[in-house]
């Protein structure tokens, strides 16, 4: 590798070990066998090196997603059983990217003091929820943009709030299984799905 893959593939390290904010010129020039002034040399600055790291590193994340989308369910399972083995393959992915989603949590907290960071994920935002929504419900936004992104914002949420639960209390976190569980509570009674844009008959003042 050149100095510039050698203190991207650093600054990675770095940042699974120290996190973002502990993260420092010298580690990185440490961990990278380069110098400081290749940092300057390549990147201007330390903070530029260390967000271009962070892409890659988030770009390695999505495709441990895609993996863990694109492993086949057992023949002939149901809808219910293909998406409880798709959460425990994401799940297994938590565990072994735990420093990733740890760095997440920390530069959400930092955001107001990173305001090019915020630039960054609010414009990574969009992309990521339709990529969602096309991996985990094959949903076309050229098709329907609208059932995308609101499909992409759920499993969006629920990535990122199981993660939430996985980081701080790993024991009691829910398992593929517990989904599964609540996803029956919650639909139980609902007999299909609910029409937001449509005004009901009282909310219209009209009668049934």
């Amino acid at each position: 590798m050149g100095n510039r893959e050698d203190l991207l593939a650093g600054a990675k390290r770095c940042l699974m070990e120290k996190g973002y904010a502990g993260t420092t010129a010298r580690d990185i020039a440490a961990a990278s066998g380069t110098s400081l002034a290749s940092i300057g040399y390549h990147f201007r600055s330390t903070k530029a090196l260390l967000n271009a790291a962070l892409v890659e590193a988030m770009e390695e994340w999505g495709k441990e997603i895609e993996h863990a989308l694109a492993a086949e369910a057992p023949p002939g399972a149901t809808p219910l059983q293909r998406f409880e083995a798709t959460w425990e393959r994401i799940i297994e992915s938590y565990i072994r990217l735990r420093p990733l989603w740890a760095i997440q949590f920390e530069l959400i907290a930092q955001m107001d003091r990173l305001p090019e960071l915020r630039e960054s994920f609010a414009s990574a935002n969009r992309e990521a929820r339709l990529g969602l929504a096309a991996l985990f419900e094959n949903l076309d936004p050229a098709v329907d943009e609208k059932k995308a992104m609101a499909v992409g914002t759920f499993y969006q949420a629920l990535l990122g709030g199981l993660a939430t639960q996985w980081l701080v209390d790993p024991e009691s976190a829910p398992s593929a299984h517990d989904l599964v569980q609540a996803l029956h509570t919650i639909t139980a009674g609902r007999s299909g799905p609910t029409q937001p844009d449509t005004p009901s008959p009282t909310a219209a003042g009209t009668s049934p």
